[in-house]
């Protein structure tokens, strides 16, 4: 299990997060927020707690995004298969996300809200995860984000898939970090 405690003048935000599928608990105070990470957590097969709270919508939406992509790149396996896909419909919505955890932060997309989509930057970069979401159609905003999000977890849930080997003609990519001089 991954732990990530995110405190800032804005906001407080605690994650944590595991494979699994023990129901999730969600709590930032806002409803539709809330339905979001419940259905992320119920399609990625994630054992989610988030507790948050913000000073505006727009920090606690962009503060939780973070601390979950902390989180989530705590519990990519070694071995992960790391590649993912999924094309999700909901009524007249359908979504297209891709999602690559090798390591590499990037976010292209295109959802009816900037804050949506700020959310998913938010997460890849943090994930340090490549992720694609298209929108093939959809008038509704609630059933596009939400079919964003169901193909967003749908896709990690297979990336996340533990295999034998390094899924990468480089290997295992290592950082080691020096420690910060004495000053």
């Amino acid at each position: 299990m991954a732990q990530i405690l995110r405190e800032t003048g804005e906001t407080r935000v605690r994650v944590a997060v595991d494979r699994g599928d023990r129901p999730p608990r969600i709590d930032t105070g806002d409803g539709f927020l809330d339905h979001m990470l419940v259905t992320f957590a119920r399609y990625a097969g994630l054992e989610l707690e988030v507790e948050a709270r913000g000073d505006l919508h727009h920090h606690l939406v962009e503060d939780v995004a973070i601390a979950l992509g902390m989180a989530l790149a705590d519990i990519v396996p070694e071995h992960a298969a790391r590649y993912g896909w999924a094309l999700v419909p909901m009524d007249e919505a359908l979504v297209e996300a891709a999602i690559d955890t090798g390591g590499r932060a990037y976010y292209v997309g295109d959802l009816p809200t900037s804050l949506a989509d700020h959310f998913f930057q938010s997460l890849s970069t943090h994930l340090a995860a490549t992720l694609h979401i298209r929108v093939v159609r959809g008038r509704n905003r609630h059933h596009v984000i939400e079919a964003a999000v169901k193909a967003t977890g749908f896709a990690l849930r297979q990336a996340l898939e533990e295999g034998d080997s390094v899924f990468s003609t480089k290997g295992a990519v290592r950082v080691t970090r020096d420690p910060a001089p004495d000053n």
